[in-house]
């Protein structure tokens, strides 16, 4: 067999266009965005964003655009974040640092982070909420404003009365620690003076 397509140009030049046409359907079939299990790939990168989440959440638990740099989820398309789920409403209205952990059922990583996130549940002033990633859509008014993108997703939102107007929080993405996740709660929740390090 090997020698006959060694021999047959014309078998080369088929089989060549066979794989040429498999990698381009390949290719383009991975550009479309695949589906929502790849997007939600645990991993193991660190990064942090922090940001004011774009649509204010009013008293009555209906996301209304706040003035900030970000877009409001739905921007130019008409279409509103639904409002915030009722439990989560009611902790950010009694002044509770909000801890938003987005997880990948089976995701190694999102099982020992949210090991650790539940660990905060004891905690006074601080509501702890562990969200399957086939649910974020109820979560839309926050996660869209701090543009998550992949899992885990650790948001942790200011308390109301120290978010100056509009909600604020920040998005920490992969494995956190314990310990990291103390500090992001505490960073939240501060409410004393900011002073610059200055070396001289």
């Amino acid at each position: 067999m090997r020698e006959k397509l060694n021999s047959n140009p014309i078998a080369q030049v088929a089989i060549i266009g066979v794989l040429l046409v498999a990698v381009g359907i390949f290719l383009l079939g991975g550009m479309g965005g695949g589906s929502s299990e790849e997007e939600a790939a645990p991993t193991t990168e660190t990064s942090t964003t922090e940001a004011v989440v774009a649509p204010a959440i009013g008293s009555e638990g209906v996301a209304t655009p706040a003035a900030a740099p970000l877009a409001a989820p739905g921007a130019g398309s008409g279409i509103e974040a639904p409002p915030l789920p009722g439990p989560v409403q009611q902790a950010y209205d009694a002044n509770e640092t909000v801890v938003l952990l987005i997880v990948h059922n089976g995701g190694i990583d999102d099982r020992l982070v949210a090991k650790s996130v539940r660990a905060l549940s004891g905690l006074g002033g601080v509501a702890v909420f562990v969200v399957p990633s086939q649910q974020i859509s109820r979560y839309a008014a926050v996660t869209l404003g701090v543009n998550v993108d992949r899992v885990p997703a650790l948001i942790v939102m200011r308390p109301k009365n120290l978010s100056d107007g509009a909600p604020e929080a920040s998005v920490t993405y992969g494995y956190q620690s314990a310990q990291a996740i103390a500090q992001a709660v505490s960073d939240a929740s501060y409410n004393g003076p900011e002073v610059t390090y200055h070396p001289n």
